[in-house]
């Protein structure tokens, strides 16, 4: 499994609501409220032989309240 990051900038007054509805759709695996530019910071897996932009796109960008997002890939977890 390959973990990568996605943090959401909201709508104004939707932050609780977007992560309300990636909790209920089960695709991640944590999802942290932050302060700052973006306003929440979520944890997802894919299988070794998935497209993570393909994933993003499909499973991600859907949920209602989304202003932007930024994709982080990861390299090592020490």
């Amino acid at each position: 499994m390959v973990p990568f990051f996605v943090q959401f900038k909201c709508k104004l007054g939707r932050c609780y609501e977007v992560a309300s509805q990636i909790a209920d759709a089960e695709i991640a695996s944590e999802i942290y409220s932050t302060a700052g530019e973006f306003d929440l910071l979520v944890k997802f897996y894919v299988d070794d032989d998935e497209d993570i932009g393909h994933f993003v796109a499909k499973h991600v960008h859907v949920f209602d309240g989304i202003e932007d997002t930024r994709t982080i890939i990861t390299f090592k977890a020490f």
